[in-house]
């Protein structure tokens, strides 16, 4: 079998070198032996005698024309300079793109920006424990001794200043406590751990296992927020490293926890010599990919050659990776590349001759390799004539990369106000690039104290069109629009000035209110939100345009859905890319009425997905001609539209709503019972947050499945609380409760702030749940608490609320009661101003 056309296609790849280290100057104290060998100290004096480093030394005094000694290919650097032996290594490696992890401590090493010189794109992986320790080695800004929030804060505001500049992070927990991570370390333990790091001096080198695990777990979430790769460091290095605590197996616990699911893992280094172990995990999680990077070059060719092949045995090709993890001299760029084209046709020849793999699937495989997988793992955007690919295998092509950058031309910047009406500023990608990712844009202090019929302030706010603010953009909520070519949506905080929130801002607020769960009682509440709409055609009727339902199917009806499915697949594949879960949709009650339940997740990250879903469904209905609308009662005699979200609490990454043992009451926890004890002692003032509309109190009726009542059951979805039970929950236990008097129109980030003060309160005060309502409560009339019948009702009950006052905080109370005021004066003169309402939520 002849495999001339599989080399040729191999030798022709421009590749991808996705995990590499900076070069240094020639007068650097890092002598170019070191590059050979893994060795140190007295060990390097037998590393000319293994096979690996006979080999390398050759090969360089072959692409050099001198003798094969480091005397000789010494001298020839000397003479011919750096800049000279970089060209020539670079060219004959055929590198079009380099991942650059700048961590390593290397003497006089050149910045990321030098490496521009002999490669198109050079980007940067940023290694955690690095700047962890770059932070200690630092000052508090009083000059006090760094606490553990402290130290935290900094850390993750460094990570998220740069998240967007760079293409993924990077741990080395091999080299310092090993790769059995605990993702529930203690925040106890954390703090012992960053004592004992304090206590050992400057500078700082951490090696206390909590504090490495508490730095691994919170790089992490941010990896998962910007939807960054995470390189781990696996398998053999230097001497520092225990090689036994450096299998990947020790990651079991992490992978398996479900927070970080959707974090993507690379377990750098073919894992050697733990590479079958390491191709068992790439198998059957799907977050963990591979890299071989280390073992090519520095291992024997038999070495080389079977730790790839090891790594393919169960590993999708897909998942498998080139690099060189080339450090401080070109040279070890230009022998990763040599060597890992040598090896990589070797083992697809092989699989040829195995009858595994086709010769055509093998030059596949080859482009998957070293190019395909990780322009599509690290979204690098470059061009075809960078890859030696054809066109139709661009990158731009390809699923799951971003639109290159040069193409989005405009970015939105979206809130959401007082009234929960989503609104948005425009800026070019340039001005957005230049300005406003650091400066943010200028906002008038009244768009807080705006109704949903008035874009003006509303009086009693205390807010005018006197002074500003600006819109920051959070850039972990950066996306591309899907069904926008060449533009990008990211919401925005409010601040006074760039670093300083405004007391105002919604999404400070929930902040605000988590962080006092948090501190007080080391819980955490995760939300998943149902999402009922209609969608309406235009028709025309007596000459006048209308608004109508587009079907009159029931409840759960195959072919109503069937009617729309088209454009539910596009949205739901839109979702999607924008990282948000979509777990079940069905036809509704109503005339036109549909469902969609989202995924739990935890309630800041779950507000912003509601967020970007409604705008995803009015968008993708609007292209289609249609109008989705989110109000609670578009139509008075049809079925209502709410926003049901369902709530539980976590510690250290488990529902501990929940009950331990059957035993306990209800089915839920201490914990679960006090907080939602609180939720129902304020429902009556959580309403003027969740259904913030004289509109709202039109659904919330009796026998409406709305929650009337001031009540809870189990299963009962005439209350307004219903703790649920879903499949594989065990019977009498329950793992979260529903609140059902949530809407459309409700600011999801103040809705979920208020429910928290409410079970805050409820905790605080370790109040208990009444006996729970099994009927439907209208048939209990006299026996039961009616609920707000109407806005100015519920709004009377937040006015003496004391609790969500002080916990929301004094000044945006004030202004959402004002807006609520405006609300209930202006559609008390105007009847039938709801019908307008269609085209604001």
């Amino acid at each position: 079998m002849e495999f001339a056309e599989l080399r040729e296609a191999i030798e022709k790849i421009e590749v991808v070198d996705s995990h590499a280290h900076n070069i240094v100057s020639l007068d650097s104290s890092f002598a170019f032996i070191n590059s050979l060998s893994e060795a140190t100290g007295d060990a390097l004096s037998f590393a000319p005698h293994s096979l690996s480093f006979k080999r390398n030394l050759r090969e360089i005094a072959q692409l050099y024309g001198t003798e094969s000694s480091v005397d000789a290919v010494e001298q020839y650097r000397r003479l011919s300079g750096l800049q000279a032996i970089s060209s020539k290594c670079f060219k004959a490696a055929g590198i079009s793109a380099i991942l650059i992890d700048d961590g390593l401590k290397l003497d006089n090493k050149h910045d990321i920006q030098w490496h521009k010189k002999f490669v198109p794109i050079v980007g940067r992986i940023l290694r955690i424990e690095s700047l962890a320790e770059e932070i200690l080695n630092g000052e508090m800004p009083d000059g006090s001794t760094w606490t553990l929030d402290a130290f935290t804060e900094t850390f993750l505001k460094s990570l998220r200043s740069v998240a967007n500049d760079i293409f993924g992070l990077k741990s080395i927990a091999a080299y310092r406590s090993g790769l059995e991570i605990n993702p529930h370390v203690t925040r106890e333990d954390a703090e012992i751990g960053l004592s004992d790091v304090l206590r050992r001096g400057r500078p700082v080198r951490i090696t206390n296992k909590s504090l490495i695990d508490h730095i691994f777990t919170h790089g992490l979430d941010v990896a998962q927020q910007f939807d960054l790769p995470l390189q781990i460091h696996t398998g053999f290095g230097d001497k520092d490293l225990d090689l036994r605590l450096s299998n990947p197996l020790h990651l079991r616990a992490l992978l398996e926890d479900k927070r970080f699911s959707s974090c993507r893992i690379v377990l750098l280094h073919a894992s050697y010599p733990f590479s079958k172990e390491a191709s068992y995990l790439s198998s059957v999680y799907p977050q963990v990919y591979l890299d071989f990077g280390l073992a090519i070059p520095k291992l024997s060719v038999h070495g080389m050659r079977t730790s790839v092949k090891e790594l393919l045995e169960l590993a999708p090709i897909k998942k498998v990776m080139f690099s060189t993890d080339a450090y401080a001299t070109p040279e070890t760029y230009y022998l990763g590349v040599k060597r890992a084209r040598d090896v990589v046709f070797s083992v697809l020849r092989d699989s040829c001759i195995d009858h595994d793999l086709s010769v055509t699937e093998a030059i596949e495989a080859s482009k998957d390799i070293f190019t395909r997988n990780a322009i599509h793992l690290y979204k690098i955007n470059i061009g075809v004539e960078h890859l030696g690919l054809k066109a139709s295998e661009s990158p731009s092509c390809m699923p799951g990369t971003h639109i290159a950058e040069h193409s989005v031309s405009l970015v939105r910047l979206l809130w959401v106000d007082a009234s929960g009406q989503h609104r948005c500023r425009v800026v070019p990608k340039k001005r957005f690039d230049n300005v406003v990712k650091q400066n943010g844009v200028g906002l008038t202090f009244a768009c807080m104290a705006m109704s949903s019929a008035v874009d003006g302030p509303a009086e009693e706010t205390n807010l005018t069109g006197t002074g500003e603010i600006r819109l920051m953009p959070d850039l972990s909520t950066r996306r591309d629009i899907p069904w926008k070519n060449q533009e990008e949506m990211v919401l925005a905080d409010m601040h006074l000035k760039p670093g300083e929130a405004w007391e105002y801002c919604p999404r400070e607020a929930l902040r605000r209110v988590s962080k006092v769960l948090k501190d007080e009682f080391n819980l955490e509440m995760n939300a998943g939100f149902e999402n009922e709409f209609y969608l309406l055609k235009k028709l025309e009727r007596d000459g006048k345009e209308v608004w109508a339902p587009i079907d009159s199917k029931p409840y759960c009806s195959s072919s109503g859905f069937d009617a729309i499915s088209t454009l539910f697949q596009e949205i739901v594949a839109a979702l999607n890319t924008l990282n948000v879960a979509v777990e079940q949709l069905h036809a509704e009650a109503g005339k036109g009425q549909y469902e969609m339940a989202l995924g739990h997740t935890a309630c800041t990250y779950a507000a912003d997905n509601l967020i970007f879903t409604r705008e995803t469904v009015r968008a993708i209905a609007n292209k289609h001609g249609l109008l989705a609308t989110f109000v609670p009662k578009y139509d008075l005699d049809d079925i209502g539209s709410g926003s049901h979200v369902h709530l539980s609490l976590w510690q250290n990454g488990e529902n501990v709503f929940i009950a331990s043992d059957a035993s306990s009451q209800h089915g839920m926890s201490k914990v679960g019972e006090e907080f939602m004890a609180g939720v129902l002692d304020h429902l009556p003032s959580i309403l003027a947050f969740t259904a913030p509309l004289p509109n709202s109190y039109d659904r919330i009726q009796p026998n409406t499945w709305s929650g009337a009542y001031q009540c809870w059951g189990k299963e009962n979805r005439e209350a307004p609380i219903r703790t649920a039970c879903p499949p594989g929950i065990p019977n009498g236990f329950v793992s979260n409760f529903e609140i059902k008097s949530f809407d459309g129109c409700a600011n999801p980030h103040l809705g979920l702030a208020a429910i928290i003060a409410a079970g805050i309160d409820g905790l605080r005060r370790h109040l208990r749940l009444p006996q729970p309502i099994d009927a439907n409560p209208a048939t209990l009339e006299g026996k039961l608490l009616r609920l707000p019948t109407s806005l100015s009702e519920s709004l009377e009950a937040l006015q003496k609320d004391e609790v969500v006052k002080e916990l929301i905080g004094e000044k945006l109370f004030v202004a959402i009661t004002g807006v609520r005021k405006a609300e209930i004066e202006y559609y008390s003169k105007n009847k039938e101003a709801y019908k307008q309402l269609i085209h604001r939520y």
